[in-house]
């Protein structure tokens, strides 16, 4: 079985914002597919803003993120901890990279990266747009 997962993010309409941030701190690369490139909306159940995304793809190494502007006006927060994306850095440089790079783009730390009680150095950071980011590195490595 080829299996291939990627996390679906419905924005509150601020999806192409979020996506061209997500690429500037992944990398990789972002097609965006607004509502406006379709030829046609006839039959659609709604009607989407101009310039609303429908559907948006950041790959880079080792990360898939897909998404759009969800439609409706009782959109959940994307701010929650009931969820949360787990990315696994094999320094702790490199995650310490990425979560500067998150609080210095209007985020904030959730819970310190430090060494946790089961060896691995864990921590949290959310984006300036609520996704909390879990971040860790296996084992002491440095």
């Amino acid at each position: 079985m080829a299996l291939r997962h990627s996390p679906y993010i419905s924005f509150p309409g601020n999806a192409a914002d979020a996506f061209t941030y997500y690429q500037d701190l992944f990398g990789g690369q972002l097609q965006v597919m607004t509502y406006d490139q379709f030829p046609s909306m006839e039959g659609f159940p709604f009607t989407p803003p101009p310039g609303a995304v429908a559907h948006a793809t950041m790959e880079a190494p080792g990360i898939t993120l897909t998404g759009g502007d969800g439609m409706g006006d009782s959109l959940p927060p994307l701010h929650s901890d009931v969820y949360s994306f787990l990315l696994a850095f094999d320094t702790t440089g490199e995650a310490e990279e990425f979560i500067g790079k998150v609080t210095s783009t209007g985020g904030d730390t959730a819970m310190p990266f430090e060494m946790a009680p089961w060896g691995d150095h864990y921590g949290q950071v959310r984006d300036r747009f609520g996704i909390r980011w879990d971040v860790t590195v296996t084992g002491t490595a440095g």
